[in-house]
C-alpha cells in the first residue's frame, strides 16, 4: 500500500498525493484526484485520465472474470488487442474510446492506473519485469 512519509496512508490530493511504482516496480510516481481528473505525475511528464476509469476498469474486469495483460502503449503506438491499455482507449468502452485527456499523453494506462487500483483494493495485480496482468479482486 502507497503510504505517507508519516506512514498514515495518503488521501490522494495534490497536498498529500498517492506515492505509486510502476508494475516492474521500476519507476516512481504520484497520482491524485483533482475534481474528476485523476493526475498522474511521471518525472516532468503530467497525465491526465477520467477519474471514472478506475470504476468502469473495475467493472470491465469482473466482467472479463479473469487475469488481463496492462499492455501499456504510448498513444502513438497501437495497443495490443485483448489488453486493459486496448480497452482504455477503444469505441466500446464505457466513455466511447479514450480515457486519457490530454492530446499527446493519453496512453500508458496499463502502466499507471493498475498500481492506484491495487493501492485501492480494487484488483490483484503482478509484479513481473514484463508482460504483467490485472484481475478484479
Amino acid at each position: 500500500m502507497a503510504k505517507a512519509k508519516s506512514g498514515s496512508i495518503p488521501k490522494g490530493t495534490k497536498e498529500d498525493p498517492w506515492q505509486l511504482k510502476t508494475p516492474p516496480g521500476t519507476s516512481e510516481y504520484i497520482m491524485y484526484k483533482e475534481e474528476d481528473i485523476l493526475v498522474c505525475k511521471v518525472g516532468s511528464t503530467t497525465l491526465h485520465y477520467q477519474w471514472r476509469c478506475l470504476e468502469d476498469c473495475a467493472a470491465m474486469l469482473k466482467k472479463h472474470g479473469d487475469w488481463m495483460e496492462l499492455g501499456s502503449a504510448d498513444e502513438q503506438k497501437p495497443a495490443k488487442d485483448g489488453t486493459a491499455e486496448a480497452w482504455a482507449r477503444s469505441p466500446q468502452n464505457p466513455v466511447k474510446g479514450w480515457y486519457g485527456l490530454k492530446k499527446g499523453f493519453r496512453g500508458r494506462f496499463g502502466m499507471y492506473v493498475p498500481p492506484l487500483m491495487e493501492v485501492l483494493g480494487m484488483v490483484e495485480l503482478e509484479h513481473n519485469p514484463r508482460n504483467n496482468r490485472m484481475r478484479v479482486k
